[in-house]
């Protein structure tokens, strides 16, 4: 019994022992599998912590170059403003300096202005202490010469002095005078000479005749008509000479009014176009064209109207404008003439800041009278104001109108300008007007003391001769020409 008690307890020694050294081995086997695993779970955070360092540096890095990006742009904009204003500072420099230098320059004038004006005050006084030991010598002088009183010696100097004093003045205001007359002519020469250079119309000089083309030698006999009944009919509507030579092809038209000649041209041109010539046809025709012509006379005096900005013209001052582009004088286009004359008076108001609109408007009508002057008594000048007042033109252009030959004496700027203007376009084409003569004398024959003679002589037989507006110039020439041709 105690023998199974013994082995029972050697048995449970045993294994009690092997038990715990089995739990041994199992606890070493698990606590070096436990450092194997720490050991791989060191070395893996030891590469995740790695890897993570380089993705923080890496980041860090990319940061920090976003931020040196973000500096630099600062530092790039603030250098720029920088140098921006670094240069307005050296230009603002460099402007103060001028303005110094401008500033001592002046300094220096000025100091020499008082070095100059110091100068003449001590002329001027010592002038005035030389005149005042004059007066006294003078008065002394008076006293012993007339035995004159302090009193009476003064006063005869005093009235010397003021009898110098007036010489002296009246020789000024003359000076002045003249200086003042010299620069007024330059300044009028001036804008006149501009004013022509800047209007250039042209002159044409109507004939008093219109030659009409014939469309064969036949066309003449039809024109005349049996026993001439054509030819007469047609004078007698249109009031002109039509004219049937040996002249081949051609008819002559012939009347000083230009009108009814410019009518009777069309109406025979239409004639010879119709085929039909005959007295009931010529009246019929005649009258067609007068009628189509008068609008067309309308039509011209607004062309020239509108041209020169002259607007708001009764429409029967209108009528009689157009009527002007039929009518020469002195070889001049009238209708021309005023517009030329409107050019010319509104550049030449325009340089003395006046209305150029009112003045070229009296340029336009200052002639309007000659539209009507064969039909009524009395001057063009006279008859176109009447005109004008009657049609309801201001007051300025009527006088404008009625001065303009000084048949009234002028008395406003525009009046002025009306005559200077007038003047200017009818007499550049002077020598073709008649109102130039020009006389070429031999110089061996006649001297220059004889060509003045000659000159006045001439002036006062035309003067006696003939009635005519404005004036004729009348010039003498006496020169030697020598002339020689190279080959």
């Amino acid at each position: 019994m105690a023998w199974v008690i013994v082995s029972l307890v050697v048995i449970a020694g045993a294994a009690f022992g092997g038990g715990y050294w089995l739990r041994v081995l199992l606890s070493r086997k698990a606590l070096t599998s436990a450092e194997h695993k720490s050991k791989q779970l060191l070395e893996e955070a030891g590469r995740q912590a790695e890897a993570m360092a380089k993705q923080a540096q890496l980041e860090a890095k990319e940061h920090l170059h976003a931020l040196r990006q973000e500096f630099e742009e600062k530092t790039k904009d603030r250098r720029n403003e920088l140098s921006q204003l670094e240069k307005r500072l050296h230009q603002r420099e460099e402007l103060l300096d001028r303005k110094l230098d401008l500033l001592d320059r002046k300094e220096k004038d000025l100091i020499e202005r008082d070095r100059q004006l110091a100068g003449r005050e001590q002329t001027l006084k010592a002038k005035d202490e030389q005149l005042a030991q004059l007066i006294a010598e003078e008065k002394e002088k008076l006293k012993t010469i007339a035995g004159l009183g302090t009193e009476e010696a003064k006063q005869l100097l005093l009235f010397r002095l003021e009898q110098d004093c007036r010489s002296e003045v009246g020789m000024v205001v003359k000076r002045i005078e003249e200086e003042t007359k010299r620069d007024a002519q330059m300044l009028s020469r001036r804008i006149l000479l501009e004013t022509m250079q800047r209007c250039a119309a042209e002159f044409t000089v109507e004939s008093t005749t219109a030659v009409v083309q014939l469309p064969n030698e036949d066309m003449k006999g039809r024109i005349i008509g049996r026993e001439g009944r054509n030819i007469k009919a047609f004078e007698l509507a249109t009031g002109v000479d039509l004219i049937v030579d040996d002249t081949p092809d051609v008819v002559t038209l012939s009347s000083f009014d230009m009108v009814r000649r410019e009518i009777a041209r069309q109406a025979l041109e239409r004639l010879m176009s119709d085929g039909r010539i005959h007295p009931a046809r010529i009246e019929e025709l005649v009258e067609k064209v007068k009628k189509e012509f008068q609008q067309h006379l309308i039509q011209e005096g607004e062309k020239a109207i509108s041209e020169l900005g002259a607007h708001g013209v009764n429409h029967e001052l209108v009528k009689l404008i157009g009527r002007l582009r039929y009518r020469t004088s002195y070889g001049q286009n009238v209708l021309v003439h005023l517009k030329e004359t409107g050019y010319l008076c509104g550049m030449i108001a325009a340089e003395l800041g006046l209305d150029q609109r009112l003045a070229r408007r009296c340029g336009l009508l200052h002639d309007v009278g000659k539209a009507v002057s064969h039909e009524v008594e009395g001057p063009h000048a006279i008859i176109g104001a009447e005109l004008a007042k009657k049609y309801g033109e201001s007051p300025e252009v009527v006088h404008a109108i009625e001065a303009h030959h000084e048949d009234v004496a002028p008395q406003t700027l525009y009046a002025v300008l009306t005559i200077i203007a007038d003047s200017i376009s009818g007499s550049r084409p002077a020598i073709q007007a008649g109102r130039e003569v020009r006389v070429i004398v031999q110089p061996e024959r006649v001297t220059d003391l004889e060509a003045i003679a000659l000159s006045r002589e001439i002036k006062r037989k035309v003067e006696g001769s003939i009635e005519f507006p404005g004036q004729i110039k009348i010039t003498v020439i006496r020169e030697t020409r020598s002339i020689e041709y190279a080959r």
